[in-house]
């Protein structure tokens, strides 16, 4: 199981400290959709010059034109990017091919499925590398959780590489250890407590 710790919160400056932080324990670092909306990738940029060696995915959450936005993500220095399930196949599919063409790697997004099996067993036809679920922050508020949607793609998927992601916390230990994704995509549990840096050192120590 490896870690993604999503930097949503922070500024170009402040993602910086946090990676500093917390790199010792993290696998794969997220420059967050309001990272890409409110500096663009040249923020990105900023980043993987300031950390060569680090896995850097870029949620841009494609919708269209997935062949282009997929470039230009790696262009600006990401290893991974992410395109919404709830896209065209052809832009899946675009996405995926390109990604590998260029050595990379493609999350695919369930984020607003509604049948759930049937979008995982499709998008695990397609070889995306990554599937994940995605409680979004709007569901999180109405005390929603990933984990059951999660356990839906992984009885219907057999090669592609899980992921989970929303309202991640410590506490919720069991629950990750049942799960058991791939990918373990952790925010606010984190980025946002008093000491990112034994956060993400407890998480390691957990998945590890």
């Amino acid at each position: 199981m490896k870690i993604q710790l999503a930097i949503d919160l922070e500024d170009v400056d402040g993602a910086i400290k946090l990676i500093e932080k917390t790199k010792d324990s993290i696998d794969i670092f997220e420059y967050g959709t309001p990272l890409v909306i409110n500096f663009g990738l040249e923020g990105l940029a900023k980043i993987r010059k300031q950390f060569p060696d680090i896995t850097l995915l870029a949620d841009l959450k494609i919708m269209d034109v997935a062949s282009y936005e997929v470039s230009q993500a790696f262009k600006y220095g990401a290893d991974i990017t992410t395109i919404l399930a709830v896209s065209e196949d052809q832009s899946i599919k675009d996405a995926v091919k390109t990604a590998h063409e260029a050595g990379k790697e493609i999350l695919v997004d369930m984020i607003g499925v509604q049948d759930v099996a049937k979008r995982a067993r499709e998008i695990d036809a397609f070889g995306a590398d990554y599937i994940g679920t995605h409680t979004g922050y709007d569901l999180q508020a109405n005390g929603e959780t990933p984990f059951a949607t999660f356990d839906l793609i992984k009885k219907n998927v057999k090669n592609t590489k899980t992921a989970i992601a929303g309202g991640i916390k410590l506490s919720n230990v069991e629950e990750i250890k049942a799960a058991d994704p791939d990918l373990l995509i952790i925010g606010g549990g984190i980025s946002t407590v008093d000491d990112p840096a034994k956060a993400a050192a407890e998480f390691k120590k957990l998945v590890k």
